[in-house]
């Protein structure tokens, strides 16, 4: 497996592995699927894209690792593609993710994570997130309550 920058190119299969992912529910607020274009912009190459990384198998990208500036922080999002979850893809994303924003001096990163999303709470424990705040309350844009719990990593 290889992991490397996200380039334009990287788009579509990272908008094929996001949409596969909200498709199956359950593990990202994310509900209506993106195009190509708009994961170039927001996760790519956009004003707001601290880190784009992505993890490829063969040929072909299997799982993708952003950091963007939202809300005034620099939060990440990690995406696999379904079935090949828990193999190490995430972990090996989380080491260039740190190195690149190492380099551009950022501090600390932040991940969101709904808190029934348990792979994902697993996920980001066991890269050495931790719990600052939680929100209860949080619901998804179709109205379930779901909650969410904020985590942070230190670099």
């Amino acid at each position: 497996m290889l992991i490397r920058l996200a380039t334009p190119d990287d788009a579509t299969a990272m908008a094929d592995i996001l949409n596969a992912v909200i498709a199956v529910g359950g593990t990202t607020a994310h509900e209506v699927p993106k195009t190509a274009e708009a994961v170039r912009r927001d996760y790519i190459d956009g004003p707001d894209v601290l880190s784009a990384v992505v993890a490829v198998d063969g040929d072909r990208v299997i799982g993708w690792q952003s950091v963007t500036h939202w809300q005034g922080e620099a939060h990440i999002g990690s995406f696999v593609q379904p079935g090949l979850q828990a193999k190490g893809a995430g972990a090996r994303m989380f080491a260039l993710t740190c190195e690149t924003l190492r380099a551009k001096k950022l501090r600390e990163i932040v991940a969101s994570i709904r808190a029934d999303n348990v792979p994902g709470l697993a996920y980001y424990a066991r890269i050495g997130f931790v719990d600052f705040a939680q929100d209860p309350d949080f619901a998804l844009p179709d109205g379930r309550k779901v909650g969410r719990v904020h985590r942070r990593f230190t670099l």
